[in-house]
């Protein structure tokens, strides 16, 4: 390729937009102009989640390519954007019967397909997602690519959406995937697409764009700079209540901006109503009833907690895409003395984990009269997938959810504390509740982290070094173990609440 059009590449693909960029741009300018100008800000650093959806992510893309025969991959570094459209342009000239990552740019926009499939007549864009069905949002990102290649000179006539098919049971994984014609969707938004481009290259031309904070910042996808557009509000700020809505809007239309100021006679559903009443006095408000929620708990008391994966490729047998899998659990068990016994487990390599899992957990619970859990519906479920997978524990561990009480019902029923900021959640209650109880000097301090961890722990253990498996199992038994104490102190907690001395 002559060095003067490689060179033109190399800047138009870097400067201009890409099919990431132009997705970003539909959400917000705002996001696309830091996104364009500040590409190493701190925000666009992946975390070890989002790290995780990454991964997951290549190896979906790998296991797609293997649906397509012959398939030829256009390499390079992701950044060697002219080499990939030189490399493109003489696999077109083959007869390879599909280009992996095929590469255009043309009307200023880099696009890099996951699948061109050679066709009779022309080709097929074949876009790999990692969801269950087809979203609204990936039509966008479908039409960008097509509108690039027609650009480019290409017959495109169809384009086609790969994702993961529900349906698909471990260890059959032959139909993992499933295509839909997504053309009609995607030539719908096309004559829309020069439109958008044109906006969002006038938004970069200048400065920061001014886009007041809204549903876009989360919808399709979080905006990774929300933080900088969210203004400072003060504390107990009507957007605080809980499920506040329309409600807390219609509070702010009004005039009215600080739970401190919302009439006393204001109609509010009954959480919201003792959250205004907790704020304006300033201490925690318990209602009358919580005792007696308390006296049905039978000692001794199991507090249990599970941490899961959920797998967009699942390894373990009779599991689908993204079916949840408990692979670690937390119980203290507290007698009616006080005494308090732990028992924890953690899967480890890539074995089925339910097996030994169902042990531990009725060993855990064998002889308590009540098991309690935070936000109870999700061990329950974590239980019944075990009893699913185990049918030679089944009788017992179904009747583990006969004694299952929620202790997340009893907080939101009976307390609140003006800490609690309109959330319930334990990372949130516990601290209030619990002098000297935190999760900050965990190095795994919430759940999206820990299953990161744990896939990664679970899949790709074989590849870390003893030292680091040890170091990560140690931090994610701290973790788990954190809740399941949280729950013991919350509930003594609320033992005081309900029987003050």
């Amino acid at each position: 390729m002559n060095p003067t059009v490689t060179a033109t590449i190399e800047r138009e693909a870097v400067g201009n937009l890409s099919k990431s960029r132009f997705c970003a741009g539909l959400q917000c300018v705002k996001q696309l102009w830091w996104r364009v100008h500040e590409p190493d800000a701190p925000e666009l650093a992946a975390s070890p989640a989002l790290q995780s959806v990454f991964d997951a992510g290549h190896q979906l893309g790998e296991l797609a390519q293997a649906e397509f025969p012959g398939g030829q991959l256009i390499g390079h570094e992701h950044f060697e954007f002219a080499a990939k459209v030189a490399d493109t342009a003489t696999a077109l000239e083959g007869k390879a019967p599909a280009i992996f990552e095929a590469s255009f740019l043309a009307d200023g926009v880099f696009v890099a397909v996951d699948v061109l499939e050679r066709r009779r007549r022309g080709h097929t864009l074949v876009e790999v997602k990692s969801t269950l069905d087809v979203k609204d949002a990936h039509i966008p990102d479908v039409a960008i690519q097509l509108h690039v290649l027609r650009a480019a000179g290409l017959d495109v006539p169809r384009a086609h959406l790969m994702h993961l098919d529900r349906t698909c049971r471990h260890p059959d994984l032959s139909n993992l995937f499933r295509r839909q014609d997504v053309t009609r969707q995607a030539e719908a938004f096309l004559p829309s697409v020069p439109g958008y481009l044109r906006r969002m290259r006038k938004a970069l031309a200048g400065d920061l764009p001014v886009v007041e904070p809204g549903r876009h910042c989360t919808k399709p996808y979080a905006c990774p700079f929300a933080s900088r557009c969210m203004p400072e509000l003060p504390d107990h700020h009507v957007s605080t209540l809980y499920k506040g809505g329309r409600r807390g809007q219609a509070l702010l239309d009004a005039g009215i901006e600080s739970i401190y100021d919302i009439p006393d006679d204001a109609e509010l559903p009954a959480i919201a109503a003792r959250q205004a009443r907790a704020v304006k006095a300033g201490k925690v408000v318990i209602e009358p009833g919580l005792a007696g929620a308390l006296e049905k708990l039978e000692f001794p008391i199991a507090f249990l907690d599970f941490e899961t994966v959920m797998l967009a490729i699942p390894v373990w047998s009779g599991c689908g895409p993204y079916t949840q899998v408990p692979v670690q659990m937390s119980c203290h068990v507290v007698d009616a003395r006080g005494a308090v016994t732990h028992f924890e487990h953690l899967a480890e390599g890539d074995d089925d984990p339910r097996p030994a899992m169902a042990e531990v957990v009725l060993e855990a619970c064998a002889g308590a009269g009540s098991v309690v859990a935070y936000n109870a519906g999700f061990e329950k479920r974590c239980i019944e997938h075990l009893a699913e997978t185990v049918p030679g524990r089944r009788k017992e561990l179904l009747a583990i959810t006969g004694r299952l009480v929620d202790l997340l019902r009893v907080v939101r029923r009976y307390v609140y504390h003006p800490d609690f900021r309109g959330e319930f959640g334990m990372k949130v209650v516990g601290p209030a509740l619990v002098k000297g109880l935190t999760y900050g000097d965990l190095a795994i301090g919430e759940g999206a982290t820990a299953a990161a961890v744990l896939e990664g722990l679970l899949l790709r253990g074989g590849q870390m070094s003893r030292a680091q498996r040890d170091t990560l199992r140690a931090q994610l038994l701290a973790y788990c173990a954190q809740d399941t104490i949280a729950m013991v102190k919350v509930f003594e907690r609320l033992g005081e609440f309900a029987n003050p001395a």
